[in-house]
């Protein structure tokens, strides 16, 4: 008796490990917990170039775009002789400031596109806090420019402002749209129809989500919210990397659930 209980323990044991071993060779999607950003009422100019490096290169997500200078302009070097942003953002708009041309290009993306390149960028003042984007501003004007970005730019409830909350990776928070799980009022928090069409509305850029649900299960859905590289649909591998990587930081767990199940009952 002893010997095949010590064989059914062996099997058992030995399925365990299997299954261990198979799912730490499966990749895990992390999401990065965003640190609260707190920029006081005599905030240096010093200090909001810091953290606007953060922000971009973080929870911004700029670079995937702006950092190859093939689907955005190059924000950080030369873009095709005109130097670097700090540089040239004065002179893009006649009368207007770098300061007031940089917000206006974060709040209002199809504004001022630039030549030869495509209309793809969200709307980054729904993404980032106030703080957020003047501090962003700071750390693109410092890229050859003068900063000129005060804490008299900063709306003062949010000289002290938590990045978006942590995502459906990393528990509960606020998240996107004041925390709400209205699927509609997710994605126009999001920006996603800055690049996508759905039901009418929205760019051709990246995929029609009209019938994405034909195409996609609520797993399938989830999976590419979190790790947009997981998956890229046909006929737009040029545009792979251009989906933000920080929604899964910028959505709690109900509203990414509530999204998923949106746009999967969309066949």
């Amino acid at each position: 008796m002893w010997a095949t209980n010590a064989k059914i323990l062996g099997v058992v044991l030995g399925t365990l490990a299997l299954y261990t071993l198979i799912a730490n060779k499966i990749p895990q999607v992390q999401s990065e917990v965003p640190q609260t950003l707190t920029l006081g009422a005599n905030v240096t100019s010093e200090q909001l170039v810091a953290a606007g490096e953060k922000v971009f290169n973080g929870i911004g997500g700029c670079p995937t775009c702006h950092g190859l200078g093939t689907r955005a302009p190059n924000l950080l070097t030369d873009e095709k002789g005109q130097g670097t942003v700090g540089a040239r953002c004065g002179k893009r708009e006649a009368g207007k400031s770098c300061k007031q041309y940089l917000y206006e290009s974060l709040d209002n993306p199809t504004a001022y596109v630039v030549q030869g390149y495509q209309p793809i960028m969200p709307v980054m003042t729904r993404q980032l806090s106030p703080a957020q984007v003047w501090s962003v501003i700071a750390f693109l004007e410092s890229q050859g420019g003068t900063v000129d970005v005060t804490a008299s730019d900063i709306p003062a409830a949010s000289t002290t402002a938590p990045a978006p909350a942590t995502g459906a990776a990393g528990g509960s928070g606020s998240g996107l749209a004041g925390g709400s799980t209205d699927p509609k009022a997710i994605i126009q928090a999001a920006g996603c129809l800055a690049c996508h069409k759905l039901d009418g509305q929205g760019q051709v850029i990246a995929p029609d989500l009209t019938h994405v649900g034909s195409r996609r299960d609520a797993e399938s859905i989830r999976k590419k919210v979190l790790d947009p590289m997981s998956s890229i649909a046909k006929g737009y591998e040029k545009l792979a990397g251009i989906m933000p990587k920080t929604f899964g930081t910028m959505m709690n767990a109900a509203q990414l659930e509530a999204l998923a199940q949106f746009l999967a009952a969309h066949k």
